[in-house]
């Protein structure tokens, strides 16, 4: 039946197949069509344009709820069902692959952005600045992102990230003990020059937590309980079961999201267009965008598949076609972390990238794999230099480069996180924080194409780290079959037709499994 549908190609088989890719590409072309004809004709108020976007939320946070059990289910049960030194050369395959594409982004938007030259013909007086600078530190962001691998609440890590803010500290002022917020130390001193003489002053650090999901303290801490639970043998089973199951339900509630977000996304697409204000501000920042664009489309179509084609030996345009659902859903909603319900059902379902691979190796490339946003930092960067007409010598587009890659692997996977690394890689060499106000303009747009590549490099990360990782998963494959519950132990297999019993002496008990029954152990007392 199958085989005869195939050399058919019969449309109703097609359709059935990938009806629900088919209706979110309708959709994405009706919320252009809707958004267009009432921001010409409709004339809706700020309160309207708000409820006219309703829909479209309720799509997003049906998404963002579903993000916390994913990454919790996936990574202890991806973890858990690997042995601690293969999972440790997944780990390492994995986060070489993402270093080497996103040093890749770098160099490669870095090439284009002194090549194109798009700052050149104008200067930052001709652009509209809007928004404003977000408060950042290099040092306290950087640290901040060691802080958050180790929450100190779990709890707290499901709902709120740690964050570090300076304050001044006045001469006559003392620190409050009972303040709420907690005081950590007097971090560094600036010298400011007065008229007469030099003020030094003071700053300390006050440490606050701000809204969002702390994904990067949940996989350090699902890594490591997902290892302990692996070691533990028969003791842990239970805990490894529940975590099967547990992702196994939500990976059915994402079916069921994926039935309303056609719906969903006619209304986030018309409502953001509906929103934009000023379109003018497209054409004086046109050349930077096609820059960022093209980076972008050389990246992921050509180096991408490229890296892909020469390790795993497949077309990769196969392998991005099956990924196109989750493609266009980060297109929309412009987050890789949101996205990932999506990315998982597709790497596993129509690629069929091992399930142990895509749990390991997905959760962690959401949060640290960020090729698209290290190209547009980069692109960015030299992008305001050449507004300001600086000429930025080798160190400091070396500095861009190093700091883009840093930053970008420290930005969390929520919408225009960009934007606050972009501040620090703007600091590192020295250009005004206050010019990123410069490009927030046209950030919502370029954010949904980064994004897009983001998850694009996480999905053929897991085809090439799979391949990389045969002949450790064909190993695993032939343990499990041979059912070794201990190194140690004396295992003897008695054949039976009729009951299929295994009887092993494991740990000075016998361990009796029945096939699919419930394994009990008797531990003598001896």
């Amino acid at each position: 039946m199958v085989k005869g549908g195939r050399k058919g190609c019969s449309c109703p088989a097609f359709l059935r197949k990938n009806w629900l890719l088919l209706s979110t590409v309708a959709a994405v072309l009706l919320g252009i069509g809707v958004g267009m004809l009432v921001r010409e004709y409709g004339k809706l108020s700020n309160l309207d344009k708000f409820y006219f976007s309703f829909p479209g939320e309720v799509l997003m946070r049906m998404l963002k709820l579903i993000i916390l059990p994913l990454i919790i289910s996936s990574m202890i049960t991806g973890v858990a069902a690997l042995d601690s030194s293969v999972s440790g050369k997944i780990g390492l395959r994995a986060v070489i692959y993402y270093f080497c594409t996103t040093v890749i982004a770098v160099i490669l938007g870095i090439v284009l952005v002194v090549t194109i030259k798009p700052g050149v013909p104008q200067t930052a007086n001709e652009i509209d600045r809007v928004g404003s600078t977000p408060e950042v530190n290099t040092v306290d962001a950087m640290l901040d992102l060691i802080r958050n691998m180790f929450p100190e609440n779990l709890v707290q890590a499901c709902f709120q990230q740690y964050k570090t803010k300076r304050e001044k500290v006045e001469a006559t002022t003392g620190v409050d003990k009972n303040s709420s917020a907690f005081t950590e130390e007097p971090v560094t001193t600036a010298t400011t020059a007065g008229a007469s003489e030099n003020k030094t002053q003071e700053y300390k650090i006050v440490g606050v937590y701000s809204d969002g999901i702390n994904v990067l303290g949940l996989i350090v801490f699902c890594l490591v309980f997902g290892m302990v639970i692996g070691k533990m043998g028969e003791k842990g089973q239970v805990l490894v079961d529940f975590f099967n199951a547990l992702n196994e339900a939500t990976m059915r509630i994402v079916q069921i999201i994926m039935w309303y977000m056609p719906i969903g996304i006619v209304f986030l697409i018309a409502g953001k267009i509906i929103e934009v204000e000023d379109w003018e501000i497209f054409r004086k920042l046109g050349l930077y965008m096609a820059t960022v664009l093209s980076g972008l489309a050389i990246h992921s179509i050509v180096i991408l598949p490229l890296i892909y084609l020469i390790i795993v030996r497949k077309n990769p345009f196969r392998f991005a076609m099956g990924m196109a659902q989750a493609l266009l859903t980060a297109l929309m909603i412009s987050s890789s972390s949101a996205t990932l319900p999506v990315t998982f059902r597709c790497a596993e379902e129509k690629n069929l990238i091992d399930k142990r691979i895509t749990r390991f190796v997905l959760p962690v490339g959401a949060t640290i794999n960020m090729d698209g946003t290290a190209l547009y930092e980069a692109v960015a960067a030299v992008f305001i230099a050449q507004l300001n007409d600086l000429e930025l010598d080798i160190g400091q587009i070396v500095t861009i480069s190093v700091t883009a890659t840093a930053a970008s692997i420290g930005a969390a996977g929520v919408p225009q996180a960009g934007l606050v690394t972009m501040v620090i890689v703007l600091s590192a060499v020295g250009l005004p924080a206050e010019d990123v106000t410069l490009i927030i303009a046209v950030d919502w747009l370029l954010d949904r194409f980064r994004t897009m590549v983001n998850v694009l490099g996480d999905a053929f990360g897991t085809g090439i780290v799979e391949k990389l990782s045969k002949k450790e998963l064909a190993q695993m494959d032939v343990t499990s079959e041979v059912n070794i519950v201990n190194p140690f132990a004396m295992e003897t297999i008695l054949d039976n037709d009729e009951t299929e019993t295994k009887k092993s002496y494991v740990n000075g008990g016998f361990a009796v499994d029945k096939s699919d029954t419930i394994s009990f152990t008797q531990t003598s007392q001896f």
